[in-house]
C-alpha cells in the first residue's frame, strides 16, 4: 500500500477530477445509457454496451477517488524543511558521469502523467530524505549502487 501522503496541489487535482466525473462526465454517460436502453433490445445494442462500460469505469474511478481522498494526508510546506529534502521537495541531482535529473518528491497518486515526479516510496526518494545540498546519496538499484550529488532543493511555499 502506497504511503498516503499528497501535496496540496495534488489533492486539489484529485478533488477536481472527482468533481468533473461526478458533475459532468457521469450525467452525460447516464443520459446516453438511458437513451440507448430506450431503443429496445440491449443484447445487440452497441451504444448501450459501450456507454454502460464507460459508466462502470467512471463509477469505479469515483469510488476509488472518494476512498482515497478520505485516507490521504495533505502535507503543507513547513519552513523547518528548508535546506533539506522532505516530501514535496523539488530536487536536482547529478551523478558521477554528469547526468542531471530534476523532479518533485510526491505521493503515489501524483506521479501519473508526469515525467518530473517520483513517489515518496521510491528508492531514490527514500535515499534523498533529510539530505542537504552538496551531500552524496547512495541509491540501491537492480544494477548496483549509484551515487548522486544533491545540487538544489526547493519547495512550493504556497
Amino acid at each position: 500500500m502506497p504511503t498516503p501522503l499528497i501535496t496540496p496541489k495534488g489533492h486539489a487535482a484529485l478533488k477536481a477530477e472527482l468533481d468533473n466525473l461526478w458533475r459532468k462526465e457521469r450525467p452525460i454517460i447516464t443520459e446516453k445509457v438511458s437513451w440507448a436502453a430506450s431503443l429496445g433490445d440491449r443484447s445487440e445494442n452497441a451504444d448501450y454496451k459501450e456507454n454502460k462500460a464507460k459508466l462502470r469505469q467512471i463509477d469505479r474511478r469515483i469510488r476509488y477517488l472518494q476512498k482515497r481522498l478520505a485516507s490521504l494526508k495533505v502535507i503543507e510546506f513547513n519552513p523547518a524543511q528548508e535546506g533539506q529534502v522532505f516530501f514535496g521537495a523539488y530536487v536536482t541531482i547529478e551523478n558521477e558521469e554528469g547526468l542531471k535529473k530534476s523532479f518533485q518528491i510526491v505521493g503515489y497518486d501524483e506521479i501519473f502523467n508526469r515525467d518530473n515526479a517520483i513517489s515518496i516510496d521510491s528508492p531514490m526518494a527514500r535515499a534523498l530524505l533529510k539530505k542537504s545540498v552538496a551531500q552524496e546519496v547512495a541509491v540501491s538499484t537492480p544494477k548496483g549502487t549509484e551515487y548522486w550529488f544533491v545540487l538544489s532543493i526547493d519547495y512550493d511555499k504556497g
